[in-house]
């Protein structure tokens, strides 16, 4: 089963289901620049944060440009304990926190998709953070106060599809790293997982909690993530355009059943006032 979460590692990565599992991780959107002709997974997207900009890297197999020096295990890191190859601190914009919890299996199998891309010798920019922001070390304390490292643990009350549900939203999509709102220090508020929040660039991230998705069947709402139309016929914005193009759009029935199963089942979140 594509993503499945209790079938055990195999000793050599699957590319063909790691580009399955980079298109539910949305690793287009943040690694892709938005121009005409750009290069997917060679960098250059802009991230705005109330710290400043973060440019995403390129993670091409390219030796100099992309991640082509990196081992597995150096991959394992970043994904595990948001660590470079160096040791130093990955910003928080790289949404480790969530993907944390992605299994051994999904994650080698990503590593073998991002190694058969064509590389890209597009260099990396560098992030534009006010000061005191761009210091790494202090993504430590950041850690030590938020971050929680550790594997997705399926509910033993759970259904598997509501297993595979929470999986694919808390883990590989995470959906919380913008519909979950965040403290002054950039932290998420998790008593209102999912209840929508502010964005950087404007707008908001709306509540996923069945406080608004109840106004919604499980057909729109399946048709909304599949396309982008709401089911009185308006078009949805751009930001949340894209990751339907990219992501929410492109999985199997069988995990977007699971998706609006989980969605479903979460506890309704009231409205905050905006």
């Amino acid at each position: 089963m594509l993503g499945g979460l209790a079938a055990p590692a195999s000793a050599k990565g699957d590319a063909s289901r790691g580009a399955y599992l980079a298109k539910l991780g949305g690793c287009l959107g943040c690694h892709t620049e938005v121009k005409k002709g750009a290069v997917p997974y060679a960098g250059g997207r802009a991230l705005k944060t109330p710290f400043g900009t973060l440019y995403g890297p390129n993670i091409t197999p390219h030796p100099q440009a992309g991640i082509g020096r990196w081992s597995e295990a150096d991959f394992l890191r970043a994904l595990r304990d948001g660590k470079r190859v160096d040791g130093a601190h990955l910003f928080p914009a790289f949404p480790y926190p969530s993907f944390t919890k992605i299994t051994d299996e999904d994650a080698r199998d990503l590593w073998a998709f991002l190694r058969s891309l064509p590389p890209s010798e597009r260099a990396n920019r560098a992030h534009d953070l006010s000061f005191p922001f761009g210091w790494r070390f202090l993504v430590g304390f950041w850690k030590m106060l938020y971050f929680t490292p550790g594997p997705f643990v399926a509910g033993p009350g759970r259904t598997p599809a509501l297993n595979r549900g929470a999986y694919l939203v808390t883990a590989l999509g995470h959906c919380g790293e913008c519909h979950t709102p965040r403290n002054w220090l950039g932290a998420p508020d998790d008593s209102r997982a999912l209840a929508g929040a502010k964005l950087a660039k404007g707008g908001g991230a709306p509540n996923l909690t069945p406080t608004r998705l109840k106004k919604w069947d499980d057909t729109e709402l399946k048709e909304f993530l599949g396309s982008g139309l709401t089911p009185d016929g308006d078009v949805v914005g751009e930001t949340m355009g894209e990751v339907i193009r990219n992501t929410t759009g492109q999985l199997t029935p069988e995990d977007l059943s699971a998706l609006v199963a989980y969605l479903r089942s979460v506890p309704p979140i009231a409205e905050a006032p905006r």
